[in-house]
């Protein structure tokens, strides 16, 4: 039988590589949330506790982390044969392996780095989303950044790393025994599973400031989190109401003067939308802008780019122009999912990504039903965040860089052709379309606004490469959309909607700074839209029906959102996400639904994004903001967002139901 016990010191021996390994790891990830602290500059108050608090829990978020991290270690510490651990060959091997372990550990705090410099943040859903497409995620980094240099200096620094520590990781084994290893790593998989049960991403953001709350994360940690979290279940994480309570709100909520229930089933949100005025069937050209921030609107207030973009600024005074306006969410696809299916941002991923979102209600439909040619145009290649698929399964025709003939391409990077390049395709189309005696309805997804931010040369006098220029090529190519499209016969009939998938950045202070979801809306139409400025509060989800109304459609809808020109004062309000924060914003007050924890309100600077709990608690708000989350969430799932879709029985009814 062999024996359990080991020589006095052999396990300390067989199992100090596994020191190194820990002091290695919780050190560089010190290090990047030194760097990333003094990167975040005024951002983070000089508060000595806030200081205090982001690096002692960041430092116990980087010891558990490393529980996980270390488990290769432990793994060939444990089985690998003393003879073979001790021997030349072995030691030689085995310093190849913990090569390989430090260089991986660099690398993914210079990725740290660059993603923070992104998006403001630790690893997130955003970096869990793009690990699907590596190749688009590949190609951005290798046109973004110098990979290859910067690759040479983490492979020189993790060589002199190994040299510095090969006496710290010389094989020493005087006799441990594989029983006494085993009990090691039984000890350490009890841990594992301790910290596993015990602690979540959630348990750091205790600070108001959320750029210390993200400080105190570990990247690899919040990555694997935001991994198990990709479809968030809303009645097992989020406060409910019960199904027969939200849905009598909902109607509530949906119920406007151009509109009648179909049914008075409390459960059905069917509507007829009465046109006050013979219908136009006139050409709608909707433009979702990668990344307008409004920041960069001379038209906002809070505008901080001035001089930017001379053609949108001058289009604001021929167009009808909203100044309020508010984007959904942080991610192109769920600007794609408040434009075409006009509904709140649903936890977790967005709708155009999740399975079984096929034959949903959308504005497609809507303009199907009139006889219209409705198609989606991408300039990249739209297999890319499910696009081609989600489109082409709710009532368009998806169109991508596959129909873009290379000899209109003036330039193309990794995530499509430039922004002038899919107007020609555009204009093509609509060209086609009148030819045919069809009206035509087109939502068009740029590109050129997003990093490596490059361009055909010439257009601006800003060098490539800087978002800035990405911004000013792409109100240039707007600007010469608009001019080309004017000469055409289908110009005069045409309405153009410009507004933006989402902000530049979504990072601030607060977990959601309502300044990072501000961007512009411009309804432009010389022959049929007279121009003005619109100051009222108004959500993305907003936009289809405001479209519908200029239009005077009749027409069915399930949408959740009202035309602003039918709308009472008072009863407006917009929706801001994250993928596990859901925010309403409804006059002055900010509500916010948060996993696990209680309804929170709070009173938004709208200029900075800085926010103050409120002093009265406003029930309504949390009601109506549980209301249209919850509702939202539960009809997706259970398929009754779709065409012919049953209406809601007692069978299928969620654990908060009456």
């Amino acid at each position: 039988m062999t024996p359990v016990s080991s020589a006095p010191g052999a396990l300390r021996q067989r199992f100090r590589p596994l020191l190194w390994f820990g002091i290695l790891f919780v050190g560089v990830a010190f290090l990047v949330r030194l760097v990333l602290l003094i990167k975040t500059g005024h951002e983070v108050p000089a508060s000595p506790a806030k200081w205090v608090y982001l690096f002692l829990v960041g430092f116990g978020y980087d010891v558990v982390e490393f529980v996980y991290f270390a488990w290769p270690m432990l793994l060939v510490l444990w089985l690998l044969p003393r003879r073979a651990y001790v021997s030349r060959w072995g030691q030689r091997i085995f310093l190849g392996f913990c090569f390989v372990l430090a260089f991986f550990v660099l690398y993914l705090a210079a990725a740290e780095l660059v993603f923070w410099g992104e998006f403001s943040a630790r690893f997130n859903f955003i970096a869990v989303d793009y690990l699907v497409y590596t190749h688009e995620v590949v190609g951005n980094i290798r046109e973004s950044y110098p990979i290859v240099t910067w690759s040479l200096m983490l492979l020189a620094a993790t060589i002199a790393l190994i040299f510095f520590s090969r006496h710290a990781l010389a094989a020493r084994d005087d006799g441990s025994r594989f029983g006494a290893r085993s009990a090691v790593v039984g000890v350490w998989l009890v841990l594992t599973v301790v910290v596993s049960f015990a602690v979540d991403g959630s348990m750091k953001d205790r600070s108001d400031n959320n750029y210390v709350n993200e400080l105190a994360g570990n990247g690899p940690y919040q990555f694997f989190a935001a991994f198990r979290e990709n479809e968030l279940d809303y009645a097992k994480y989020y406060p409910t109401l019960p199904d027969k309570a939200m849905f009598a709100n909902l109607r509530a909520q949906l119920k406007t003067p151009d509109a009648t229930f179909t049914s008075d089933d409390p459960m059905d949100i069917t509507r007829t939308i009465a046109g006050d005025g013979p219908e136009q069937k006139l050409n709608v050209v909707l433009i979702s802008v990668e990344s307008l921030s409004g920041d960069y609107v001379e038209g906002l207030d809070v505008s901080k780019h001035k001089h930017l973009m001379p053609n949108l600024d001058a289009l604001a005074s021929k167009s009808l122009f909203f100044s309020q306006l508010y984007a959904n969410g942080t991610r192109t696809v769920r600007g794609l999912e408040a434009l075409a299916l006009s509904v709140p941002p649903t936890p977790g991923e967005s709708i155009v990504k999740r399975p079984d979102n096929e034959n949903l209600w959308s504005l497609a439909d809507v303009f199907n039903a009139k006889g219209y040619a409705s198609e989606f145009l991408y300039g990249g290649y739209g297999y890319f965040d499910n696009m081609n698929h989600f489109f082409a399964s709710n009532g368009y025709t998806a169109v991508d860089r596959n129909a873009i003939d290379s000899k209109d391409i003036h330039t193309e990077n990794v995530w499509g052709v430039a922004d002038e390049d899919l107007f020609t395709l555009v204009i093509k189309r609509m060209d086609d379309a009148y030819a045919k005696g069809k009206p035509y309805f087109g939502h068009v997804m740029t590109t050129s606004n997003h990093r490596p931010f490059t361009f055909p040369e010439g257009r601006v006098n800003l060098p490539q490469g800087r978002r800035t220029a990405a911004v000013a090529y792409t109100d240039w190519a707007l600007g010469d959309f608009l001019r080309r499209a004017a000469t055409k016969p289908w110009f005069r009939d045409t309405i153009f909607v410009i507004t933006a998938d989402h902000c530049a950045t979504s990072a601030g202070k607060t977990s959601l700074p309502v300044d990072r979801y501000h961007i512009p809306l411009y309804i432009y139409s010389p022959a049929h839209i007279a121009p003005g400025r619109v100051d009222r509060l108004m959500s993305q989800i907003d936009i289809p029906p405001t479209i519908l109304g200029l239009l005077h459609f009749s027409y069915a809808s399930r949408f959740y959102g009202y035309d602003l020109f039918k709308l009472e004062p008072g009863r407006e309000r917009a929706f801001i996400s994250t993928y596990q924060e859901l925010g309403y914003l409804h006059g002055e007050t900010l509500t916010s639904l948060v996993p696990r924890q209680p309804v929170k309100e709070m009173l938004p600077q709208r200029a900075t994004g800085d926010a103050t709990p409120v002093k009265t608690f406003d029930q309504a708000d949390a009601d109506a903001a549980i209301t249209y989350y919850q509702s939202a969430a539960y009809l997706f799932t259970n398929g009754l967002m779709k065409h012919g879709a049953p209406h809601q029985t007692a069978a299928t009814t969620s654990p908060g139901s009456l």
